[in-house]
C-alpha cells in the first residue's frame, strides 16, 4: 500500500479569465467553500490579474453574447432585478470570510502592472508559480477559470 499525501480541507482557484460571468463563478464558489468551513485561494493571473487593478474589478467583458456591451448590460440589469451582489460585494465578503488572494508577479511584469495600480487591500501575496503550487499541492479542490 502506498502512503498517500493527506488532503487539507482547502480549495485553490486560478483566476486565469477577467471574464465578468467566470469572476461571479471564482467568486461564488469561493464564497461557497469558506462558508462551509474550507480555506480558499484565489491565485490572479494573466486577464484575472487585471481584475485586481483599482477600478477593473467590474470592467471584464462576458466569455459569451458580449455584443459589444449590450449583452453584458442585459445580464447586469437582471442580476440587479434578481439581487445579485455586485463583484465589489463578493469580493469584499470573500476577504472578510477569510478568502486569500495571491497575485501572480510574473504577469505583473509582462503586462507592466505595478502593485501600487493594484487594489492592495485584497492581495495577501505576491508569488510566482511556485507558490500556487504550494497552496495547491495538498487541497481537495482545485479549478482554474
Amino acid at each position: 500500500m502506498t502512503d498517500m499525501a493527506e488532503t487539507a480541507d482547502k480549495a485553490v482557484i486560478i483566476v486565469h479569465s477577467g471574464d465578468m460571468d467566470k469572476l461571479y463563478s471564482a467568486l461564488i464558489v469561493g464564497n461557497g467553500a469558506l462558508a462551509m468551513g474550507m480555506d480558499v485561494s484565489m491565485y490572479f493571473t494573466f486577464w484575472g490579474l487585471q481584475r485586481l487593478k483599482k477600478g477593473g474589478l467590474e470592467k471584464g467583458p462576458l466569455s459569451k453574447m458580449h455584443m459589444l456591451g449590450l449583452g453584458k448590460w442585459m445580464i447586469k440589469k437582471r442580476m440587479k432585478a434578481s439581487n445579485v451582489a455586485s463583484l465589489e460585494k463578493l469580493m469584499n465578503d470573500y476577504k472578510e470570510l477569510g478568502g486569500k488572494i495571491l497575485a501572480c508577479e510574473m504577469t505583473m511584469e509582462i503586462m507592466g502592472v505595478k502593485a501600487d495600480e493594484l487594489r492592495t487591500e485584497w492581495i495577501d501575496e505576491y508569488g510566482a508559480v511556485g507558490t500556487y503550487v504550494n497552496e495547491a499541492r495538498d487541497a481537495k479542490i482545485t479549478l482554474f477559470i
